[in-house]
């Protein structure tokens, strides 16, 4: 949780002496304020994890302060303890009426203090995570909800127009590949979030198969050869035609490769190629890299978009639900491989996926640096 902030309200400095004493061993970062208007004026400079504050102080009383503060958006769930000389039943209710989620008397007891003060902190961690969380799925259903509208929408308007139609003649092969691909796209996606749902839980488990990786990589990219096509981008694959056997779950694994090179695709400007380059750093691993020529991605944004509903640059018109990357992340480390990001030159991102090679199978295998000089076209 890193070091905690406390601020102590006190107009009295002999007791912000006394209470500096009892916590010296604790680590806390602790700041002194000898008013409750001085502690409400300094919240946003000391930003403190807790408040101490004192009851009974000249011009605005604790219980006062203690009002004040959880009338602000900003700072109502900030944990105060009161501090009392007053051990009256009703001084303490009047304390938590006030918003006082705690209160200790005086004279203060050393490891009572602590206790307390620790006790208030592990409820602030709670909270604070449980805000983050509640957070983070607003935003990923508001994600959600409009990275399914346009497919839904496609969906519906192919429906509608089946339901319009008094002729036994079918729907140009156009658009039913479109209401294809827009099935596709809502069945990727919410099978991306089951599947980091189960990740996440420690539910998923994987069938690994001997396949033949390069046979399946072909068959990935056959699939979006269209997609690609409706874009004028030009698919490239660069990687020797040798049988390459890989331990993998294919359907997953599958599922992996899909999601880098739509996000490849997705991101490339009209006219550009993508690259899907293969090849070993060792005879034991296999590198797949994704290489394309959009707007590439900042460096300080290079680890976070693995995170689940992160996205990295936003795009007009493109949908962005921060899974995809993050199913690969987590999938790729299932299988006992990583994936990284750099920037491609001049212009772009390039993706690679390190994979353990189950078993190890003898191949010569190209340098990188002859990728591009050995480039060849999809369909050729």
């Amino acid at each position: 949780m890193g070091t905690a902030s406390l601020l102590v309200a006190d107009d009295d400095p002999d007791n912000f002496d006394v209470i500096d004493a009892l916590l010296a061993d604790q680590g806390y970062e602790l700041n002194y304020a000898d008013s409750g208007q001085r502690a409400i004026d300094n919240l946003d400079t000391f930003q403190p994890d807790l408040l101490l504050l004192d009851v009974m102080m000249p011009g605005l009383s604790g219980v006062e302060v203690c009002r004040m503060i959880r009338a602000s958006a900003r700072w109502h769930t900030l944990p105060i303890i009161m501090v009392t000389a007053l051990d009256s039943k009703l001084s303490l209710a009047n304390c938590l009426a006030a918003g006082a989620d705690d209160f200790i008397s005086k004279p203060l007891n050393g490891l009572e203090l602590q206790a307390r003060i620790q006790a208030m902190l592990r409820l602030k961690h709670q909270y604070d995570a449980l805000g983050n969380l509640l957070q983070q799925r607003e935003s990923m259903v508001h994600m959600i909800v409009h990275d399914l509208r346009n497919p839904l929408t496609n969906l519906i308007l192919g429906i509608q127009v089946l339901q319009r139609s008094h002729s036994d003649a079918p729907l140009p092969p156009e658009r039913l590949d479109r209401l294809l691909q827009a099935g596709q796209q809502i069945q990727h996606l919410v099978d991306d979030m089951l599947v980091v749902s189960k990740q996440e839980h420690g539910k998923i488990r994987l069938d690994y198969q001997e396949v033949d990786l390069l046979a399946l990589m072909g068959t990935v990219l056959d699939d979006y050869e269209a997609i690609a096509s409706q874009k004028q981008l030009t698919l490239v694959r660069i990687w020797e035609d040798k049988p390459l056997v890989a331990k993998i779950d294919p359907p997953i694994f599958q599922r992996i490769i899909s999601n880098l090179l739509s996000n490849a695709i997705k991101f490339s400007p009209t006219g550009a190629k993508v690259e899907v380059a293969i090849a070993t750093e060792d005879k034991d691993k296999v590198t797949i890299c994704f290489i394309d020529q959009g707007p590439g991605i900042k460096d300080e944004l290079k680890l976070k978009i693995f995170e689940p509903y992160e996205v990295g640059t936003i795009m007009p018109n493109i949908a962005q639900i921060g899974l995809g990357l993050a199913f690969c992340k987590m999938m790729s480390e299932a299988h006992g491989g990583a994936i990284t990001v750099q920037d491609n030159q001049p212009r772009g991102a390039m993706f690679s996926l390190t994979l353990p090679q189950h078993p190890p199978v003898p191949i010569s295998w190209m340098p990188h640096d002859q990728w591009r000089g050995a480039a060849v076209d999809i369909g050729k």
